[in-house]
């Protein structure tokens, strides 16, 4: 099952994690897990690479995790939302798949 964390302050947005693989076929057939790594890498290399933010993600096995400043987030909440967006539909149409979290920033600890 993949996890999806977002990670909230001050009421923004700040950023999120995804852990783990949706086991829906084997790797490298898996279309719910292409779906969600296609959208969140979309996302990350929007933030850093077109909006310029600061914050470098953490890339794993298994796992991506972006966490932005307060100021980065504001500048970038129209881009997580819509990944927020994508991932509820996602998680509504695979609920056995998708899990989503959502925490304030401490969450990014976790």
């Amino acid at each position: 099952m993949i996890t999806a964390r977002f990670f909230q302050k001050n009421g923004l947005l700040v950023g999120f994690s995804l852990d783990g693989h949706a086991g829906a076929a084997p790797r490298g057939s898996d279309i719910v897990c292409a779906s969600v790594s296609s959208a969140a890498y979309m996302t990350v290399n929007t933030i850093t690479e077109i909006a310029k933010a600061k914050s470098k993600p953490e890339v794993g096995v298994g796992r991506l995790m972006l966490v932005l400043t307060e100021d980065e987030a504001r500048r970038s909440q129209e881009l997580l939302s819509g990944f927020e967006l994508h991932m509820r539909e996602l998680s509504s149409k695979y609920p056995r798949r998708i899990r989503i979290i959502y925490g304030g920033y401490k969450n990014a600890q976790n």
